[in-house]
């Protein structure tokens, strides 16, 4: 079964209060699991790393090796992909948290959807820092 995993970041302010969703999806797209956390103050783009993070923990923990992540930060999915240098040094240890957590699984893809494909997400993201 193919499984894939909505992330999205959240920060009102940027840097500022941050949150994280994220929904674990199957193929027929029936929600398994999600996210919605608070992460304390952080900019946006750190805010979309820890969503990445988080949910990779999460398929691990339910012991998924093929997951296909969609998300709607252009930067992180780029950076994910080798296609853009991470320079920021607040992003490079994020972001080889993620690569690892992404190399311990047998397939991973990630891929940029518009925000209106990762309304799920978002929703999950923006409860949190409602709440």
């Amino acid at each position: 079964m193919k499984y894939f995993l909505y992330v999205d970041g959240a920060s009102r302010g940027n840097p500022g209060k941050a949150s994280i969703g994220v929904s674990l999806q199957d193929e027929t797209g029936k929600e398994i699991e999600t996210i919605s956390r608070f992460i304390g103050h952080h900019t946006n783009n750190e805010a979309e790393y820890q969503a990445l993070i988080e949910g990779l923990k999460l398929v691990c923990a339910k012991q998924i090796s093929n997951i296909e992540v969609r998300a709607d930060s252009q930067l992180v999915v780029r950076q994910m992909l080798g296609e853009y240098k991470v320079k920021h040094p607040k992003m490079k240890p994020l972001h080889r948290e993620a690569r690892a957590l992404a190399d311990s699984l047998e397939a991973f893809a990630i891929s940029h959807v518009p925000r209106s494909e990762n309304s799920r997400a978002d929703e999950l993201a923006n409860r949190a820092l409602d709440s």
